[in-house]
């Protein structure tokens, strides 16, 4: 009797094996064969989100205030934004991972690229955007009359300085720190207006709508417009789209889906300009405190160019001023390899998929 007792169980323990395993496959296959839904249903994820402080973002400004982001991501995720007040700061953040992905200009952030080398260009977001003003009274008419002069730019290392120098490289200037050449000072936009309106600087290039705030106020005049600002007469990635390697590794789906509400706030502005002008006004006071008049939104965003287009040979110019200017170290100009911050495999694949 024991051992038929016996023979029963062990016939049971094997029958619940045998049923075990198959179920254990068939979860193993369902898993392998779901990817990304697999990855989505884990549970609450959180997305650490930067942007700048600054009209010229303002596809993003749009995307957050309309919500793109949040419907695109899913309920089970949770946006932190983060507004900074300069590209050296934001590159540091996603260089150590503070932040996931985020707008932010191509001179600090190529800077930053080349010595951690953990996030990528994954879209474009603008074009252009800056204007170089000088001070009515400063006797400024041309680049040329730089010569001993006191220009301003938001901050060293940024695009805005790139494109000056170019700009100056273009008038065969050079950049010192007397009055032999043109001396470059950093200042804060709304520092460099005031510093404008005391006549402490002479000229400044400086994103919209700043420049059209000292010309409206009648303290600058333009002395170079968006649309003639190297390199490529104003076409060049002033805003792009970033992401952490880690966070494209873990979250494909959702950079996707980043590009995707980055390129639903581009055609929002292109498509509905009077309404984006207070969404972004809205987004603006939201992350600074602080709103701005209409006509000043309006003019920063008739003097770019929205586009998630990005140009390799653009930003490559733009890094080899920087390392002539010394910001980009221990390496050479015929070194530089930026193929692989340069990215647009995911923005291509949700072009593909719009189709």
């Amino acid at each position: 009797m024991k051992s038929k007792f016996a023979f029963i169980l062990a016939l049971l323990l094997l029958v619940t094996v045998v049923l075990a395993a198959c179920g254990g496959d068939k979860t193993q296959t369902t898993a392998a064969q779901g990817g990304e839904k697999a990855a989505e249903s884990k549970g609450p994820v959180t997305v650490k989100l930067g942007i700048f402080k600054n009209v010229t973002h303002a596809p993003g400004y749009v995307a957050l205030e309309n919500g793109y982001f949040q419907k695109l991501f899913g309920e089970h995720v949770k946006i932190e934004v983060t507004a900074f007040d300069n590209g050296s700061d934001f590159s540091t953040a996603i260089a150590t991972e503070q932040i996931d992905i985020g707008f932010v200009g191509p001179g600090p952030s190529t800077n930053q690229f080349i010595k951690s080398k953990n996030f990528r260009v994954i879209s474009g977001s603008n074009n252009g955007g800056a204007v170089l003003v000088a001070g009515k009274d400063s006797g400024i008419n041309s680049v040329k009359d730089l010569v001993g002069k006191t220009v301003a730019i938001p901050t060293k290392g940024s695009t805005n300085e790139i494109s000056l120098r170019l700009l100056l490289q273009q008038e065969g200037l050079k950049v010192t720190t007397d009055k032999s050449g043109v001396q470059i000072v950093a200042r804060a936009p709304a520092d460099t207006l005031t510093t404008m309106r005391t006549k402490e600087i002479d000229a400044t290039l400086i994103p919209e709508p700043w420049a059209t705030q000292m010309e409206q106020e009648g303290i600058a005049k333009v002395i170079v417009p968006w649309d003639k600002v190297p390199p490529n007469n104003g076409d060049y990635p002033l805003v792009i789209l970033v992401a952490g390697d880690k966070f494209l590794k873990e979250h494909r789906d959702l950079a996707k889906k980043a590009i995707e509400a980055n390129l639903q706030g581009i055609e929002f502005i292109q498509q509905n300009p009077d309404k984006a002008y207070e969404l972004v006004n809205h987004q603006l006071k939201s992350l600074s405190g602080k709103g701005m008049e209409i006509n000043l939104i309006k003019a920063a965003l008739t003097h770019l160019k929205l586009t998630s287009e990005v140009s390799k040979s653009a930003i490559e110019d733009m890094a080899k001023v920087s390392i002539d200017a010394g910001y980009i170290k221990d390496l050479k100009k015929e070194e530089l390899d930026l193929s692989k911050f340069i990215d647009l495999s995911l923005l291509e694949e949700v072009k593909k998929e719009r189709k």
